[in-house]
């Protein structure tokens, strides 16, 4: 059903059409109570034809609406006319994620700045207990002034069977329903391999959506793409996704470690939250300083399978934790002790504690290599 300019849903008038998707038919649209313009989304008829599914919208679009992020699409109303549901929210001025890739590979300031925003805004909504379920650069839209808003935030599982476009390898929306164990639902290529199986999922599987989205943002190509969606799926469960420094050479290798731990196939082997995952995009960047970031980058660092630590940087790592405890802890303290157990030459350049109030997280050059990011548990004699 396309509107017509003019036509007016409750306090509503049309103005334009801006496009249409699986969740329905946007438009741009005038709010004659408070003289502002929106984006009116009017639903599919099956949502009106279906009283269950309906309540679910509402109840998402509630909960959304509750979080007031600026990362996250802002919902203003929702209602019904006649037998047209719809739902109004922010109008944006920019383009989507999808429509910037199409040029390729982004540089790397702005994939580190529209991870932490992208991050943040699945931080905010997972702590409230939405999960999206369908995070994909068609999902994320980037304003003029560069601020990333997540769209349809929790409705993903509200799509009916099919709506995705289908004509694309790799971008189909394969199911919907409520989140049940033995259903297969989201994106092709971006689904988490326990989506992939039909298993029971949550917050982490943005997570691995979020991994997939950021390589995209890295390297110009998707992390996992093959001829037909069954092959894709078939690639998340049993491959790894190329190197991204073979990919694009210009990413850094803390970088590269983050994305690829997102991508782990097990979740437990992923980050637990999107806001330890913000945290290390930050302390990669430089935008912040916080201990727990520092903490978070550092857990990024490790290898897939083992973390390498050299001996010469625990003894560092032991220096900084005896020092800082000395200068920082309040009231009287014990002299604090320790040994060398290596002679290597370097530079600390940062220290900070992490969260548990035992590790110390710094940088330091060693023996004229590169910058790396260590952390060392400080055992108390």
């Amino acid at each position: 059903m396309s509107l017509a300019s003019g036509t007016k849903i409750g306090p509503y008038e049309i103005i334009s059409a801006i496009g249409a998707g699986g969740m329905g038919e946007v438009y741009r649209a005038r709010d004659t109570r408070l003289a502002r313009e929106v984006a009116l989304k009017v639903l599919p008829e099956s949502f009106a034809n279906d009283a269950e599914r309906l309540r679910r919208f509402e109840q998402e679009a509630r909960a959304v609406a509750a979080l007031n992020h600026p990362n996250i699409l802002a919902i203003h109303d929702i209602g019904k006319e006649n037998a047209t549901s719809y739902l109004v929210t922010e109008l944006l001025d920019g383009c989507s994620m999808r429509a910037l890739l199409e040029g390729g590979a982004l540089p790397a300031r702005k994939t580190a700045d529209y991870g932490v925003q992208i991050a943040n805004g699945l931080a905010a909504a997972h702590e409230k207990h939405l999960v999206h379920r369908d995070l994909k650069p068609e999902n994320l839209f980037v304003t003029k002034d560069g601020r990333v808003k997540i769209l349809d935030f929790g409705l993903a599982k509200l799509a009916t069977k099919g709506d995705g476009n289908g004509s694309q390898a790799g971008c189909v929306t394969l199911t919907s329903g409520p989140t049940e164990p033995g259903m297969v639902m989201g994106t092709a290529g971006y689904m988490a391999p326990e989506q992939v199986r039909g298993a029971e999922i949550d917050s982490r599987a943005d997570i691995f959506a979020y991994g997939a989205v950021m390589y995209e943002m890295a390297s110009g190509k998707r992390a996992f793409r093959r001829d037909t969606a069954a092959e894709t799926m078939t690639a998340i469960l049993r491959e790894d996704p190329p190197e991204l420094s073979e990919m694009a050479p210009a990413v850094s290798p803390g970088l590269q470690r983050i994305v690829l731990r997102c991508l782990e196939k097990q979740p437990e082997q992923r980050f637990q939250s999107a806001k330890d995952l913000a945290f290390a995009l930050e302390a990669l960047s430089g935008t912040t300083t916080k201990s727990v970031a520092n903490a978070a980058i550092t857990d990024a660092a490790k290898p897939r399978n083992s973390l390498m630590i050299s001996a010469g940087a625990l003894a560092l790592g032991i220096a900084l934790g005896g020092a800082a405890v000395w200068f920082i802890r309040p009231g009287p303290a014990s002299t604090p002790t320790f040994t060398p157990i290596s002679f290597h030459q370097g530079s600390v350049l940062h220290a900070r504690f992490g969260p548990d109030g035992k590790t110390v997280v710094y940088s330091a050059k060693l023996n004229g290599g590169p910058v790396d990011i260590i952390r060392s548990l400080c055992r108390p004699d």
